[in-house]
């Protein structure tokens, strides 16, 4: 073995059954199952007793479990699989590019005359997709094409010389992606196809998994760890992927992103694999646990996670998924690190369902280093950020059976969507749900990001609200919003941004992107991403808070990220009252020094589906969507204009109208928009604002409601 990190030695693997006699008796178990042989349902099952603890004790030791299930788990496990909550697992769990036919016909083809071992960003990602799909139909339905796309598959991923496309020092593998993935799938497909597999091709999957998996993914935690130790992170030359960032800093910027909980998830669970029969493994064990305790740091104490649902969804798995192959395999258990139950309802805060069709994405956005996924309204999401399109719920049974938690339970349910097939595996029907509260309605999360509601249907409104500080994947977004309500978004924050700074789409990165504020045409301070989509330095803090009787106002000041551009700025803070459910009422407050200047607000159009429009008026504007419309007025302490306008970007791309209110160049400026929502078809309401002294007084009506918001510099008095 070349390239071991310090330490390490090249050790030759006993022959397969050498050890872990459990896995043979389980797939030799799973395959009679598979076949119809009756008896093994009568196994023990891994359903716990109501009376248990939230952490239950570790199993005796003279049973060692599969990683992730045993024989007596698969008729459930195939249950789950045939009900409609896990319809498109298949679909979502293929590759990471949704078009792609995974058919065996398809597969093979792809396996034996297409795939480069050169190219990890597509085809090593399609290859262990392909092997993970193929092992994991084998184990629960008997297919024998299955087995033989899985040996195939299990094959040629063996036999790509390096599994990753980073290096050390220009020589040796770190294992960020794509090491951790397929030594997760190895893994998972020795556990599960056992003696089906000739003693050959396990003891060379083995060594694989130690040379090429387990030995990168120490390399890359271990570079972590120490950053000083590191002689230098650069792309493998190599590889095909054209995106090739500046890494001298990612052992810093990558310890604390979901790019660390995959390699920590890939390494612990090659080490529980290979425990007892490799030297190395209790010193990947160790490294992997002590570093997946270092990055829960990473969430907040409500488990709210700063890189957005879709990166929480994919990091929160990860360590769950190590957590629970270290109980069953080793009876280490570790499973309550995170606040998981927490975290759960940080991705129920996340949850923004609205109306419509699924949204496909044209072919000319398929590219590399910019996301390509269906958005399917019914599991849309707050998306700051690059949060995805789609909420994904694959955790949600392991916490409601690991945790007791009968709201993950809901939220296995009837929430989000399941994308992976760790879902159809932990989801146990028997468990107790419990819906969502009236205290979930309004939710200040730690990390100073707010969400507002009416409930979680596609009608119900929402507002959510982006203060706080810097994470990776983040946008310069601070101080927006998204607003939906009625199954429309109707203050749209941008989906699908590029990573890459010379993609077209790294715009929608751009404070001009967005529900926000511009200075003279320029948003806070961002990065220019020539070491990828890390965090910049723009923090906002909210600084009131405020919820009554149908209602919610807060108050956020987003001056530092401002001036870290333009040192002149000496305030921006922006006030929303949300009265539920559909009138949203904005305060924006800007001050600067020295040469007065203008100020613009920008309300963004959702138009994926090229059904959003948006037109202006003298002092108002009107977003309009297939099943609601959005009425804005504009109110001013100086001259304002309101017009309307699109982003820069080539058609091909998309086209992205706005709103903007201009306030004039000056010192100090204060603008009011009073915003109401209706559906298509209604009339909007009428409000009116005037200044009372240093307050501002706002009066109305709307779809029959009364209203009176008076906005102090002391907070919010809704009457």
């Amino acid at each position: 073995m070349k390239s071991l990190p310090p330490g390490s030695a090249p050790v030759s693997l006993p022959p397969a059954g050498a050890s872990r006699l459990s896995r043979r008796e389980f797939v030799t178990g799973a395959a009679l199952l598979a076949a119809g042989v009756p008896a093994l349902a009568q196994l023990p099952s891994l359903s716990m007793p109501a009376s248990l603890p939230t952490v239950v004790p570790p199993p005796t030791a003279a049973r060692r479990s599969g990683l992730l299930f045993d024989a007596a788990d698969l008729p459930r496990i195939r249950a789950n699989l045939r009900d409609a909550r896990f319809s498109g697992l298949w679909r979502e769990m293929s590759t990471m590019d949704q078009a792609t036919d995974t058919s065996v016909a398809a597969e093979t083809a792809f396996l034996e005359r297409e795939m480069r071992y050169t190219n990890h960003g597509s085809h090593m990602v399609r290859a262990r997709a392909a092997l993970e799909r193929a092992a994991f139909k084998y184990v629960t339905t008997g297919e024998a094409d299955q087995l033989g796309l899985a040996r195939l598959a299990l094959r040629r991923i063996c036999d790509f010389p390096k599994w990753d496309y980073f290096l050390e020092n220009g020589r040796h593998v770190i294992g960020l992606q794509r090491a951790p993935e397929a030594s997760i799938a190895v893994a998972c497909a020795l556990d599960w196809l056992g003696p089906v597999l000739t003693p050959a091709e396990v003891a060379r999957a083995e060594q694989c998994l130690a040379d090429k998996g387990a030995a990168a993914c120490y390399r890359t935690l271990y570079g972590m760890k120490y950053p000083d130790r590191v002689r230098g992170w650069t792309n493998d030359p190599e590889d095909e992927f054209p995106f090739k960032p500046d890494l001298s800093r990612w052992p810093l910027i990558l310890n604390s992103t979901n790019l660390k909980t995959v390699p920590i998830a890939g390494l612990g669970i090659a080490a529980c694999w290979l425990h007892g029969r490799h030297p190395e493994a209790p010193r990947w064990l160790a490294l992997a646990r002590s570093s997946a305790r270092a990055f829960v740091e990473m969430f907040q104490p409500d488990g709210s996670y700063d890189e957005g649902p879709m990166y929480w969804s994919y990091t929160a798995s990860h360590l769950a998924f190590f957590a629970e192959v270290m109980y069953r395999t080793l009876g280490v258990d570790d499973r309550a690190l995170l606040n998981y139950p927490g975290t759960m309802r940080y991705a129920l805060a996340m949850s923004m369902p609205t109306a419509g069709a699924p949204i496909v994405p044209p072919e000319s956005q398929r590219r590399p280093a910019q996301p390509y996924a269906v958005l399917e309204p019914a599991h849309d999401i707050v998306n700051f950020g690059d949060s995805g399109v789609n909420l994904d719920m694959s955790l949600a049974p392991w916490v409601a059976r690991v945790h007791r938690d009968p709201q993950s339970q809901y939220l296995a349910q009837h929430v989000g969507v399941m994308k992976s097939h760790w879902g159809a595996i932990w989801y146990d029907p028997s468990l107790p749900a419990k819906a969502p509260g009236p205290d979930q309605l309004d939710v200040r999360l730690d990390n100073d990001w707010v969400v507002s509601r009416t409930g979680w249907a596609p009608a119900d409104g929402v507002l959510a609200f982006r203060s706080g500080g810097p994470g990776n994947h983040e946008h310069a977004d601070r101080n927006s919003l998204i607003f939906k309500v009625y199954g429309e978004r109707l203050l749209n924050d941008p989906l699908r941004a590029g990573y890459a700074p010379k993609n077209p789409r790294w715009l929608l990165r751009q404070t001009c992107a967005h529900n926000a504020v511009l200075v003279d045409g320029q948003g806070h301070q961002y990065h220019d991403g020539h070491e990828g989509t890390n965090a910049s330095w723009a923090w906002a803090r909210l600084t009131a808070f405020q919820t009554g009787p149908g209602w919610l106002a807060l108050t956020s000041d987003a001056t530092e990220a401002y001036a870290l551009v333009q040192p002149a700025i000496k305030r921006v803070r922006r006030t929303a009252v949300y009265l539920k459910p559909d009138v949203l009422v904005l305060l924006d407050h800007v001050s600067l020094s020295g040469a007065a200047k203008p100020v613009q607000l920008r309300f963004q159009v959702f138009n994926d589906d090229a059904l959003g429009q948006v037109t202006s008026g003298a002092g108002n504007f009107v977003i309009t969507r297939p099943g609601a419309t959005l009425a804005a007025s504009v109110v001013a302490v100086g001259a304002c204009t309101v017009r309307t306008g699109q982003l820069d970007l080539p058609v091909a791309d998309g086209v992205f109208p706005y709103a903007e209110i201009e306030s004039a160049a000056a010192n100090e400026h204060e603008v009011l928009t009073l915003a109401t929502a209706q559906p298509k078809g209604t009339a909007p309401g009428r409000l009116t604002a005037e200044r009372e002294g240093a307050d501002w007084r706002i009066r109305g009506t709307h779809q029959g409601r009364r209203l009176d918001v008076r906005i102090t510099p002391g907070g919010v008095v809704v009457a």
